[in-house]
């Protein structure tokens, strides 16, 4: 049986980890081939053996338009063309306030949520029209661009400045039949919450799994989400049984938006300080 993106070239940005990985592993299961890139080369090649010639990892700087395009041309050189496009590399950043958040730490915020989805928009699109595709271009937006208070402000701006270039490039895109849509996770169990919370490489999947529990009791839907649920979205966004579907941003966050914010976020940082206590 063939699978929902048989035949479909991807990219994939921040595939190496997270939602990238889960998404890059199932397009591939899928039946697509996947040009995934990141800056996390010894991850990128490991993944790249694991799942075979239909995983090609490129190095690739998202906050640069030369290194987005030739990410574009490299896909289209290795696999003759180019179906779908993911903008989805990204990192929480600077989590100072907004009084006291420097101008270079909200430009690079922006840089790598708002410039990147911009240049991917810009490079495929212009593939897209050249091979006469009817694409799909999707990105990763937040629960953090739908209600305040969920991230640090330069990511928070960013993510709603992701919503609107979802919805400009479909308006403008549309006539070429070109679909723009973005996805916006809730709590996703992905290494940016170690990261963020300085948590030792070594502690991550316990620290991820102590979070989970200590979260479930929060969401509508009584646990918290995986990569996985964002990457079958993507499948969905990029597959043929969405093309009636663009400029909308999706919600994969177990209907955490639909309560007020403040019944979870002290949840999240009073775990965060047993799991530091106890360890």
């Amino acid at each position: 049986m063939a699978g929902q993106l048989e035949g479909k070239v991807a990219i994939v940005t921040g595939g190496a980890s997270g939602i990238g990985l889960a998404t890059v592993k199932k397009f591939v299961a899928e039946g697509a081939k996947v040009i995934f890139a990141d800056i996390q080369d010894d991850l990128g090649s490991a993944i790249e053996s694991e799942l075979g010639a239909n995983a090609v990892y490129v190095h690739t700087d998202v906050t640069s338009e030369s290194e987005i395009e030739a990410l574009v041309a490299a896909a289209v050189a290795r696999f003759g063309k180019l179906d779908v496009m993911f903008n989805n590399a990204g990192a929480q950043g600077d989590p100072s306030p907004m009084d006291s958040l420097s101008s270079d730490g909200f430009d690079k915020a922006s840089a790598l949520l708002v410039r990147s989805v911009f240049l991917g928009h810009k490079y495929a699109a212009r593939q897209f029209i050249a091979q006469g595709t009817k694409g799909s271009i999707i990105s990763t937006s937040s629960a953090a661009a739908i209600q305040g208070g969920w991230s640090a402000p330069g990511y928070t701006i960013a993510k709603h400045g992701v919503t609107g270039a979802v919805r400009q490039a479909a308006v403008e895109y549309g006539s070429h039949g070109i679909r723009c849509n973005a996805i916006a996770p809730g709590i996703i169990m992905t290494p940016i919450y170690p990261a963020t919370f300085g948590v030792p490489m070594a502690q991550s999947d316990e620290f991820l799994g102590f979070l989970a529990d200590a979260l479930a009791p929060t969401q509508p839907i009584g646990r918290v989400g995986q990569p996985e649920d964002v990457a079958d979205a993507a499948v969905f966004l990029a597959s043929d049984a969405s093309t009636f579907i663009t400029g909308v941003v999706l919600p994969v966050d177990g209907g955490v938006t639909s309560l007020y914010q403040g019944s979870f976020v002290p949840e999240l940082l009073k775990a965060v300080e047993t799991f530091n206590a106890s360890h």
